[in-house]
């Protein structure tokens, strides 16, 4: 298959977006679920509720603790890796 050429404009841009809605998403939804599935899971928990859960969250991700950024940038890393993986699988097949 002959590969396309792409505008480098464009993928930038692609990607900027793509990065920042993960990071949105991890910032913003993915810590909810988390709270949701503990408070599932493990019962109660011992703060305020999520306002508190979110509060401390943000507070770790200020204090830049690494457990805390790896939760919010786990989308993106996730994304990552599966293009990594496809990339992998594409090269492979066509040995």
């Amino acid at each position: 298959m002959a590969e396309q050429k792409q505008n480098p404009r464009k993928t930038i841009s692609r990607e900027a977006m793509i990065g920042v809605g993960l990071l949105l998403f991890g910032v913003l939804l993915l810590p909810l679920a988390v709270f949701l599935v503990g408070k599932t899971v493990f019962g109660t928990y011992a703060g305020d509720g999520y306002i508190d859960f979110f509060s401390q969250l943000f507070s770790k991700l200020l204090d830049l603790d690494k457990a805390a950024w790896f939760l919010v940038l786990s989308p993106y890393l996730a994304l990552q890796i599966a293009r990594l993986a496809i990339l992998g699988w594409r090269k492979t097949a066509t040995m």
